[in-house]
């Protein structure tokens, strides 16, 4: 009859268990759970882009024309350029939260303190660029008009560049506001009223020989088709509805309304990440300058939220792709 050994010492075992499995503190290893549940979040909604674009490819915006805007440099076409500028903030406030992490392995306040408050500003200046796009997008800078099919009209010269409304439009003097709750029609509130009306556009389009239609129908090339003068006047009288002036999550002077929903979604969503980050940040700072991780003779913390600074560079990248570059 044999007998049998049970050991109750850790020799042998392959894992001991205790507070560090894989060598990771129990903060690292719960951060590191949120951000591959997160990131799984942001798959999802940039495959779901991914599909829509596809889906909707002749009337999706062409991101060139859409964000060629730079503060202070009103009326200059410089497709890319801020968000490009945006993406390197963001970036270079990583490396900043690199060299931080770093200063703190070596017990060095002073450098962490430096490199924290050089991340939170990166963070800031990124959010605000995030911020005064927002409100170019909101406002739009051409306007187009609508169709009774939900589709957008632009209008174009004779080399094919965009004109705006106001180039070709004179807004005739007007009585009419928009309707409130308070009077009109119970429980409806209109819209902001847009600066031309649809007649109006048909009058400038009548005086303007060198002002073209072009529909979101794609040609061979891959270029929105351009209609010939005789064309235009007939699409715009048979098809117009209505006036567009920028972008929303009901319509879009860029083309597919899809393309602002998701907009508007995707990068609110990363901007609230950035913001989250920042706050967390600050309070991080905070705390290394009153010596809280100098006592604790550890400065993981920072390396904590280091990680989930990372992320948010990361997913941007991402999101640049998809919205900007792809």
């Amino acid at each position: 009859m044999s007998t049998t050994v049970v050991k109750t010492g850790t020799e042998g075992k392959t894992w001991g268990g205790g507070n560090d499995p894989l060598k990771a503190s129990y903060g690292k290893m719960m951060m590191w759970f949120f951000i591959v549940s997160d990131a799984l979040t942001f798959s999802g909604f940039l495959a779901a882009y991914g599909f829509s674009r596809f889906k909707f490819i002749d009337s999706w915006p062409i991101a060139d024309e859409v964000f060629t805007h730079v503060p202070f440099l009103h009326g200059q076409e410089l497709p890319m350029i801020y968000v490009a500028f945006m993406t390197f903030v963001l970036i270079m406030s990583s490396v900043t939260m690199v060299l931080a992490v770093d200063a703190g392995h070596h017990m060095n306040k002073a450098k962490v303190t430096i490199y924290m408050f050089l991340t939170i500003i990166g963070g800031i200046i990124f959010l605000g660029s995030q911020a005064w796009e927002w409100k170019t997008f909101i406002q739009g800078d051409y306007g187009a008009i609508q169709t009774n099919g939900g589709r957008i009209l632009q209008f174009v010269d004779t080399d094919g560049n965009r004109v705006a409304l106001k180039d070709f439009v004179v807004a005739e003097p007007t009585d009419r506001v928009a309707h409130e709750r308070k009077n009109g029609l119970w429980y409806v509130q209109e819209g902001t009223l847009p600066t031309y009306t649809l007649s109006e556009v048909i009058h400038g389009l009548e005086s303007h020989e060198n002002i073209l239609v072009r529909t979101q129908t794609l040609t061979e090339s891959g270029h929105k088709t351009v209609l010939s003068r005789g064309e235009s006047l007939q699409k715009l009288k048979k098809d117009g509805k209505a006036v567009v002036e920028g972008a929303n999550l009901v319509v879009n002077e860029y083309g597919a309304p899809l393309f602002a929903d998701f907009f508007f979604f995707i990068t609110g969503f990363h901007g609230f990440h950035v913001f989250s980050g920042i706050l967390i940040n600050i309070i991080i700072f905070f705390n290394v300058i009153v010596g809280t991780y100098e006592r604790r003779g550890s400065y993981e913390m920072v390396e904590k939220v280091g990680l989930y600074w990372h992320f948010v560079d990361l997913v941007w990248v991402f999101v640049f792709t998809f919205f900007y570059l792809v």
